[in-house]
């Protein structure tokens, strides 16, 4: 069966983005072989990063969305990965209702999964309820707590949505803070993990051994929690 995931949170500035780009690493690196879309046209992280794997698609196009659900029919097996842009949850829930693709999924050999991105402010937690509210049971659910966005989820831990996601056997996932200095140079560099963790200093806007050595003990612990998440 073929695994769809969309990487959102509706929200902009909880860092979808980077939550993509790290689960395109790690199916890299797990050598899954998978297909990637990318509906921000201006600023697309997975177009940027991981150009080799992601094709853009537009969000409020049915014709391009149906381009995703056909990618997972045609290729058996594969994870197609999309990144979602903020303020794409209406255009792809409306697409979504009325083209049928859950109702389909079996019949199509394909599962979908809505990555859930969170940073620690209320409406993070707005949204998810949001989102649960609109699929219930329907769809498949993946928390990420961003701690590039915040240290702090007690809205969350104290919310009906976390109880919610416990009985539907949702997992919620923690991706740890990265060294800001570090993160920065990455995107300066327009490089992908795998380039900031074993390149020289000179290749990636001057990341040193011990920045290097952050982003890999970074993205081992990704990976823990990424293992957790059935992708």
């Amino acid at each position: 069966m073929s695994k769809i995931h969309f990487i959102g949170g509706e929200k902009g500035g909880v860092g979808k983005s980077v939550v993509a780009r790290v689960v395109a690493q790690y199916l890299i690196d797990k050598s899954i072989p998978f297909l990637g879309f990318d509906t921000d046209r201006s600023h697309g992280a997975l177009l940027r990063f991981y150009g080799d794997y992601a094709s853009p698609v537009v969000v409020d196009s049915y014709e391009s969305l149906d381009l995703i659900v056909e990618s997972a029919i045609a290729n058996p097996g594969k994870r197609i990965l999309v990144d979602l842009a903020a303020q794409t949850h209406d255009p792809l829930a409306k697409w979504m209702d009325e083209s049928g693709v859950l109702e389909m999924a079996d019949e199509g050999g394909y599962s979908l999964t809505y990555w859930h991105v969170m940073d620690s402010g209320k409406d993070s937690v707005d949204l998810l309820k949001k989102l649960l509210d609109r699929f219930g049971s329907r769809l498949n659910y993946v928390v990420v707590l961003n701690q590039l966005r915040g240290d702090h989820f007690d809205l969350f831990d104290q919310s009906s949505e976390k109880l919610r996601l416990a009985e539907l056997g949702s997992p919620v996932i923690t991706l740890k803070r990265l060294h800001e200095p570090v993160i920065n140079k990455i995107d300066a560099g327009s490089t992908s993990f795998w380039a900031a963790k074993n390149r020289s200093e000179t290749d990636v806007k001057g990341l040193g051994i011990l920045e290097r050595q952050r982003v890999k003990m970074w993205l081992h612990s990704a990976y823990a929690e990424i293992d957790r998440s059935g992708l």
